[in-house]
């Protein structure tokens, strides 16, 4: 069960009527609540920031929010939320880093293939589109209804292209 901090931040990220500033103010509103070294609390005020086109400050929260130590999932988020901000920035290479980084140490499915999602995106800013579409086509393979192997399959052949 969710403790009720966490169920009043989602309900603040779940509410439509909230513009982006708004969505700060009361993840910060909430975050205060806690210790300032909270890496949760530092986590989702560093989300909030994102979302509101305030990367600058949102690196500093998410850097801050990893290096005090999260749970798994928050780690994966925090490090594709952080590349991608960072991404967003003009530091692809650096983005790549973090998210090959942490695409190759995820298992297959979940949160790995929104790990590959955002490392795709890093790859075409970096002019890798094939291995961005190898990449992408990869995750998406095994959701697919029908071509599950087809797919795989060009995903597979286009890697081995760029190789």
């Amino acid at each position: 069960m969710r403790d009720d901090w966490q169920s009043r931040v989602d309900a603040v990220w779940a509410d439509e009527s909230l513009d982006d500033h708004a969505v700060m103010a009361a993840i910060d509103a909430l975050a205060a609540e806690r210790d300032a070294d909270d890496p949760v609390a530092l986590f989702e005020r560093a989300g909030a920031r994102d979302s509101a086109g305030e990367e600058a400050e949102a690196e500093v929260l998410y850097r801050r929010a990893l290096e005090l130590g999260l749970d798994d999932e928050r780690q994966t988020r925090a490090v594709i939320q952080l590349a991608s901000t960072i991404r967003n920035l003009g530091r692809t290479e650096e983005a790549l880093r973090m998210l090959r980084c942490e695409y190759e140490r995820l298992p297959p499915g979940g949160m790995r293939d929104a790990a590959a999602a955002f490392y795709a995106l890093a790859l075409v800013s970096a002019g890798e589109a094939e291995t961005a579409a190898s990449i992408a086509l990869e995750a998406l393979a095994p959701h697919l209804p029908l071509y599950t192997r087809s797919v795989a399959g060009y995903a597979q052949e286009i890697g081995e292209r760029r190789a």
